[in-house]
């Protein structure tokens, strides 16, 4: 028997009448099969020619935002508050707050989250040298600082005077104490004009807490803080703002007449994208709000969904949808398909509406069934720019919530916000009011509720910090392990059907995990 030339082999290829594996319509082919989830496909290895750490998760989040990692958090009350997203955001992703809470609640947590890092600070708190020690202290226990500028008239743009730290209080018992006796007057301040790298060279020289922005008179007119300073080093991905340096933030809302009030609360307190939080986004309620915030707030970012058919899709992209949220019934605490016999497994709805949606740039958002590494890759395979998730991250540090002890793990509760518990919190004797549950379910008026989502306990994880670290590393290993350097390539390898899948029978499955042990110990990660 003869054998061909092995220096050659790479040509012999163009004998086959196609590449290895499936493109990705051949996968997705509806008359082939039925819808496929996560764990039905697989996608083939390719070519390895540069590092992992080299590749870049960099994503469009909506039309005009773009983050570094290609991760968000889901708008659940066990899951997004101010701390989360403060999080997300130092990580490259992003935070949607939720809003199963007092419109002010939502805003003063957004508010938190803006004002966590930021570049110059615009509107400090400043006060004048007839408050007092009270005054300070009382800035500390409700917005977490205490260097507080000094001018004359307790204005900014006023003359600048003084500046109260955390060590000019510390050790001062006397609260009525007025702030000209302990204010510090030896200042150390920038001219008005100066860039913001020229401020942070000053502000690492003279070892200050906070630096002054003042003008030719003297007059305070923004404010730059050591501690911004230093997350800068720490997080070089985070989302921001480009002029303002301030960390991006999400929030989600309804489609009620009333959410146009919470919204406005935002948008006051620097909201930078809004998702219309709704299980089947395909509503006259929604259009009605997407054309309506459109209209009010031109700049603001919108979300929309959820949808799983490029019929729905079409409306909100038609009503002015920055980006989509794609996903009916398939989070881990969701019952929605088993209850309502409605929605699509999250593979199919994700490839269907982020094919069409991608011929009018319009980004998608994978939310629902995120249980892995592998899944994020596949979710962005099938043309998401982006995943939600919820009970990846639930049980970790930031979520809201405490831990507690069960046979001797520690837990945390993870709930659906279509459980009856998530609809019936923070209810009020007017039933028909709701809560952001019950609207998100169009169930406000329902004498019975129907749950459409569960309550559960998940194991303690730790800080979302090094959970998204790991995450992070995975996803770059991954895109390695297939050939692509950055998500963009990702796409565009997927589309041309440079990268390849295979589908995966029940014991294919089972063959991809761990088999064959009497028992084994799964540790997902370790950091050094």
């Amino acid at each position: 028997m003869s054998y061909l030339d092995c220096s050659k082999a790479n040509s012999y290829l163009a004998e086959y009448d196609h590449k290895d594996g499936l493109s990705v319509n051949e996968l997705l082919n509806d008359k082939y099969g039925g819808g496929l989830t996560y764990n039905d496909f697989l996608i083939l290895p390719g070519f390895i020619n540069f590092d992992a750490n080299k590749t870049s998760l960099e994503t469009k989040l909506t039309k005009h935002i773009s983050i570094k990692t290609p991760f968000v958090s889901s708008p659940m009350d066990t899951v997004t508050e101010a701390d989360m997203a403060i999080s997300m955001a130092l990580m490259g992703g992003i935070g949607i707050i939720h809003h199963n809470c007092e419109p002010a609640d939502q805003a003063n947590m957004v508010r938190k989250v803006k004002s966590f890092e930021n570049g110059f600070i615009t509107d400090p708190v400043v006060l004048s040298p007839t408050h007092t020690v009270a005054d300070v202290k009382e800035i500390k226990e409700h917005q977490g600082f205490c260097g507080v500028p000094i001018t004359e008239n307790g204005k900014l743009y006023g003359k600048l005077i003084g500046i109260v730290t955390a060590r000019d209080i510390e050790f001062h018992t006397k609260d009525d104490s007025p702030l000209r006796d302990v204010m510090t007057t030896d200042l150390v301040v920038a001219k008005k004009g100066v860039t913001l790298q020229e401020a942070n060279e000053i502000l690492r020289s003279s070892k200050k807490g906070k630096l002054p922005i003042v003008d030719e008179a003297g007059c305070l007119v923004a404010l730059l803080s050591r501690s911004d300073l230093l997350k800068n080093q720490n997080y070089p991905f985070a989302s921001k703002r480009e002029h303002s340096k301030q960390l991006l933030v999400g929030a989600a809302i309804g489609t009620r007449p009333d959410d146009k009030d919470r919204l406005a609360l935002l948008v006051k307190a620097g909201l930078d994208v809004v998702v219309l939080d709704s299980s089947q986004g395909n509503s006259v309620y929604q259009i009605d709000m997407v054309k309506y915030i459109k209209s009010t707030y031109p700049s603001l970012e919108v979300i929309a969904g959820n949808v799983v058919t490029r019929e729905q899709a079409a409306n909100l992209i038609e009503a002015g949808a920055d980006a989509l949220r794609i996903g009916m019934g398939s989070g881990s605490i969701c019952i929605t398909q088993e209850v309502m016999a409605c929605g699509r497994p999250q593979a199919t709805a994700v490839f269907r509406v982020s094919e069409f949606a991608s011929r009018f740039g319009v980004p998608t958002i994978a939310d629902g069934g995120i249980g892995n590494v592998g899944h994020i890759v596949k979710a962005l395979a099938l043309g998401a720019s982006a995943v939600m998730m919820g009970g990846l991250l639930a049980g970790t540090t930031e979520t809201p919530g405490e831990y507690f002890y069960h046979e001797g793990q520690r837990l945390k509760r993870y709930r659906g916000m279509g459980s009856i518990d998530a609809m019936t919190a923070n209810s009020t004797k007017d039933s028909k009011a709701g809560n952001a549950a019950t609207k998100r379910y169009f169930s406000e008026g329902d004498s019975v509720k129907v749950a459409q989502g569960v309550v559960g306990n998940v194991i303690d994880k730790g800080s979302v910090r090094k959970f998204t670290t790991y995450l992070i590393t995975g996803v770059q290993h991954s895109l390695q392990d297939i050939g692509c350097s950055s998500v963009k390539q990702f796409h565009e390898d997927v589309y041309n059907a440079k990268v390849r899948f295979e589908k995966r029978t029940a014991a294919a499955q089972l063959e991809g995990g761990v088999h064959g042990l009497h028992s084994y110990e799964k540790k997902l990660f370790s950091s050094s």
